[in-house]
């Protein structure tokens, strides 16, 4: 287990904006990986596992580390571990539920080694490895069925025992802190916090935790109906080293919900958007170009939302580039400070 970088982060984060990594997935499309590629070792395995990018993280770990190096070599202070979907419940899906733990471990000991390659390059500039849980594809709030609203398709402790297994194994494996992250259900959030704690007490021991959740659509709310403030009282309890927002949609639709999380949160304020909307007819499914994202998350730095920038589904090494130029000098935001809600 790393030790607890929450001081230094803390001091990182009120000296300067830090930058996340962007897409993973993106970058693993441009591979274009074949179902050989995605088996690895798994000769044998019933069901295909191609477009199972989390389990390139066994299979193909070079491919992974290659792609942390792109965006460590563009600028960012933290990367995510490809373990977006590396939980028993989201492998299901492959088959692969037996080899949660081994991903979620492998994803970050890949990490940590490129991570820690950087930093031995430029000590004065350490560079850190978010262990992510994502979101699962089920939903403790909302019924799968129109027609029984009572319906579940997944229960809390069910939640609470995959979030645990993966949690363990990002901690083994070396994360920094851990990223619950594409909140649009903050039952699913409070089961991932809930294991993580968990995990913590078993070691004696702690990491920062940062929570990102999702505003789905133009209603400025979550999935599951809460707006930005009440995600940030439903998750406060947890003491995040952050709190923000990521996916779903681009930069300039994102505004005024990141404005309304940064005036009401007293802790740090994130915030890694799309490339804009997704577009099928578009090589990468995106539109928004490294320019249009990183002025608009550079807007964001200059009215005092935000302390940490990347990007979401989409974006590349270049937007990252684009990102660091744009925010590099601005001052971060203040923790404590509530900004006033500015919707342009």
């Amino acid at each position: 287990m790393q030790p607890d970088h929450t001081a230094e982060l803390t001091r990182l984060l009120t000296e300067r904006i830090l930058v996340l990594d962007g897409a993973m997935g993106t970058m693993i499309q441009q591979c274009r990986l074949t179902e050989r590629d995605f088996r690895g070792a798994f000769h044998d395995h019933p069901l295909d596992l191609a477009g199972d990018n989390d389990l390139l993280s066994v299979t193909q770990p070079q491919t992974v580390g290659d792609i942390h190096d792109a965006y460590f070599a563009a600028g960012a202070d933290l990367i995510e571990t490809n373990t977006f979907s590396a939980t028993r419940i989201a492998q299901a899906d492959y088959g692969m539920q037996a080899q949660v733990r081994a991903i979620n471990e492998s994803a970050a000991r890949i990490a940590r080694e490129c991570a820690d390659r950087w930093t031995a390059r430029t000590p004065e500039r350490p560079r850190f490895v978010a262990g992510a849980l994502g979101p699962t594809n089920r939903t403790a709030s909302i019924s799968p069925d129109v027609n029984d609203p009572a319906a579940r398709n997944v229960t809390f402790d069910e939640l609470v025992a995959a979030y645990g297994e993966a949690a363990d194994g990002l901690i083994d494996g070396g994360a920094d802190l851990l990223l619950v992250e594409t909140v649009f259900d903050t039952l699913n959030a409070k089961a991932a916090l809930f294991a993580i704690e968990q995990a913590f007490d078993r070691r004696g021991a702690r990491l920062p935790i940062i929570v990102s959740g999702t505003i789905t659509d133009a209603s400025g709310r979550t999935l599951s109906g809460q707006t930005p403030e009440a995600f940030w009282n439903s998750v406060r309890h947890v003491r995040p080293l952050a709190v923000g927002l990521n996916c779903a949609l681009g930069a300039a639709l994102m505004r005024p919900y990141i404005a309304e999380l940064s005036r009401v949160a007293d802790t740090f304020v994130s915030c890694y958007p799309n490339a804009g909307l997704p577009n099928p007819m578009s090589d990468t499914g995106y539109d928004e170009t490294p320019a249009e994202t990183s002025r608009m998350l550079g807007e964001f730095a200059e009215s005092g939302f935000v302390n940490i920038v990347g990007g979401c589904c989409g974006t590349t090494p270049e937007h990252i580039r684009a990102i660091v130029d744009a925010v590099r000098g601005v001052a971060p935001r203040p923790v404590g400070q509530k900004a006033e809600l500015a919707i342009a």
